[in-house]
């Protein structure tokens, strides 16, 4: 089971961490993954974490102002939003698969509930 949390609402410029904490798997083999879906919107591929977390990979419109990271031993991934923008405005979901990084929704098999990110102009 995973739970997202640290959703909220900003200004542009301002910074906020998100977190999912997982339960009931071996949270370190799984790849993580964040996503978001904006109103109206499908949803899209944010970052992703191999599962030890020596690789990253990174949606275009986030690289150099997110960053993915996980605690294996706290069974938790976050994602550090920095220079947050009004499009960054989204339901972000965290997700997990297994085998290797990739950016396709279909690709991770669990998702979380979602937190939600507003970001103000």
């Amino acid at each position: 089971q995973l739970q997202a949390s640290g959703g909220g609402l900003v200004q542009a410029g301002d910074s906020l961490r998100l977190s999912c904490a997982d339960s009931g798997r071996i949270f370190s083999i799984y790849v993580m993954g964040w996503f978001r879906q904006a109103p109206g919107k499908e949803r899209e591929f944010v970052a992703a974490i191999s599962a030890s977390g020596g690789s990253q990979g990174y949606a275009d419109s986030v690289k150099g102002r997110f960053t993915i990271s996980r605690d294996n031993a706290k069974s938790t991934v976050y994602l550090q939003m920095n220079s947050l923008k009004p499009e960054d405005t989204a339901v972000y979901y965290c997700a997990a698969k297994l085998g290797f990084i990739q950016t396709d929704v279909r690709d991770f098999g669990s998702w979380g509930q979602g937190t939600q990110v507003t970001v103000s102009s």
